[in-house]
This record gives C-alpha cells, structure tokens and sequence, in this order.
C-alpha cells in the first residue's frame, strides 16, 4: 500500500491547522509535530525498516529540542528504536491512527490552552513535543515542556478507547504537572518523602487539572472500574498511605480489565477535587492545589473522606 499521499495530506492539514490555532489563542505553548511527520517521511522511504544508522540521521539528530531531551532522558536512540519496530512493528503501524487525529488534537488543545490562561494567569506555557520513541514511556514532562511518544500514547487504548480524546486530556495531565510548584512537586519516586499519599494527591492533582481545563480526566478507565468499590478501595489506600512501597496503587498499570493499576491517581483526584468542590473561591483552590506543601494538611482541609459519595464518578 502507497503511504506517501496520506502523509503529505496529514502534513498539509497539521501545517494548515498551526495558524488558526496560533491565532485562536496568542498566549499559549507552542505543540510541535515535525518530529512524527519526519520519523514517517524516514519510516515510509524505508518500507517500514529503517536502519539504526538511518534514523539517527535522518530522524533524530535533526530533532527538536524536545526529541533531544527526550533521547537523553530516556535512552532513546536509532538502534533502540529499530529494535522497537523490529520487535513490534504493529506499534508504528498502528500509530498512523493517532497521526491523523494531531490536527484536530493540535486544535483542541489550543482552546485549552486559552482557556488555562484566562481561568489561570499564573500558568507556565513551555512546549509541547510530539515524538516518536521505542514504544516506552507514553512522555516526559519538566520544566521545560511535556513530550509525548506518539506510538506508545497510541497504544495505551485501555485509557480511553478516542485516540482524539486520549491525546487532549493526557497531554492537559502531564501539562498540570508542568504548574505544579513548592515541595511536593520535586518530591521524586525512591525518596523518603514520596509515600503513596503525597505522590497520588501529586498525580490526582493533575487529573483535576486536565478535567478542569480539557473536560476530561486521563485515564478515564477508573470509572468503570471502581464503580461500587469506592469505600474498600479507598480504606486500602489509608492503610497504605505512608509506604514509600508504591508498586500497589502507582505505575504499575498493565492496561487490563482485571489489572487496571495506577488506582494511587483515581483516589488522589478524588481527595483533590473535593477540596476543590468545597473551595469558595475557585482560583484560589488552583492555587492550593498546585503548590502543595503538607499532604496530610491537604487531606483534612479537603473534607475527603474514604467511600464518600463526592466526587461522583
């Protein structure tokens, strides 16, 4: 099948969507997709099997500074990538589904971004690079921007089955980390300090986060999920809450039905949006939230309680 034509019209359509989007919302980051259309261009002029050699050429060395860092970070390079399609070429295939959903994703994004800047005039506006990795990690995200892997966010449909849907509210939670500040937020896993409590109001901050500004949480699969175990899922995370063990409630999805994982982020936005809900003054509760400072102060101003009926989802 001839793949050429339908990059050129995906392009065309990410280049067309850039100005509008650009126009739309003057304050906001820059989302940067020449990285995936430049992996496709290598990708394609290859039959689907380029080179270690190649892609470090051709691809990666001419890369945006988010590639770059994601390179770094990551230990992404030509070999391993070659090895990720060699290994699961079903991935970069696959990922041509969520290639064509960027413009409107690129689009969306923009109205959010506006939106977090009206609602939010202390926001942080730093890039947002959308990449092409080894199929791990779905993204990074630092201070100076969040970057996404295209085939690995592509894959991960257990979050939401809308590739489109998936994008937006995943890249508003990563981009709630970016406005985190204060001690909590350079709290690091391995750390003394980062116990199940503090790091899952960390990730259920983010959530709120892209709810309140995308319409939608990240991983929207908890709903379903918890539905009628809200009170012994809950119970269990205050018996756990100090362990610096978080392997039972954080980063340990599989992306299964009977093994969802990460439930540290569903309890944390539950904790996090009734503190929110409760707050008389919105802005202000942003605030609260984004800078942190004593978890277990935060739980008790929030009125949460294990099972509670508020948040309802």
């Amino acid at each position: 099948m001839r793949r050429g034509p339908i990059l050129s019209a995906i392009c065309m359509a990410l280049a067309l969507a850039a100005p509008a989007a650009h126009a739309a919302a003057p304050k906001g980051p820059e989302i940067l997709t020449s990285d995936v259309e430049r992996f496709y261009r290598v990708y394609e002029a290859h039959h689907g099997h380029p080179d270690a050699a190649t892609l470090d050429r051709d691809y990666l060395t001419p890369g945006s500074p988010g590639l770059h860092e994601f390179m770094q970070a990551r230990r992404v390079s030509g070999e391993s990538i070659e090895k990720a399609i060699e290994a699961h070429p079903e991935a970069y295939e696959d990922a041509r589904n969520c290639l064509t959903v960027l413009p409107n994703v690129k689009r969306r994004l923009t109205e959010d971004f506006a939106r977090l800047a009206r609602a939010y005039p202390e926001a942080k506006f730093p890039p947002v690079t959308i990449v092409v990795g080894r199929t791990r990690p779905v993204g990074i995200t630092n201070p100076s921007g969040v970057t996404i892997g295209l085939e690995a966010l592509c894959a991960a449909s257990f979050m939401n089955p809308n590739p489109e849907e998936r994008f937006v509210h995943i890249i508003m939670h990563e981009y709630g980390h970016i406005q985190q500040e204060g001690p909590l937020s350079t709290v690091d896993v391995g750390q003394p300090a980062a116990t199940v409590l503090t790091m899952s109001l960390m990730e259920g901050a983010a959530e709120l986060f892209a709810e309140l500004f995308s319409g939608d949480i990240g991983n929207h699969e908890h709903r379903a999920l918890t539905r009628g175990r809200e009170r012994a899922i809950e119970r269990a995370f205050v018996r756990d809450e100090d362990k610096t063990d978080l392997s039972d409630w954080l980063y340990n999805s599989k992306g299964t039905a009977a093994e969802p994982g990460d439930l540290g982020y569903w309890v944390g936005y539950r904790i996090t949006k009734a503190y929110y809900d409760r707050a008389p003054n919105k802005h202000q509760a942003l605030i609260d939230i984004l800078h942190m400072t004593d978890a277990r102060a935060f739980v008790a101003k929030s009125g949460w309680k294990p099972g509670g009926r508020k948040p309802a989802n």
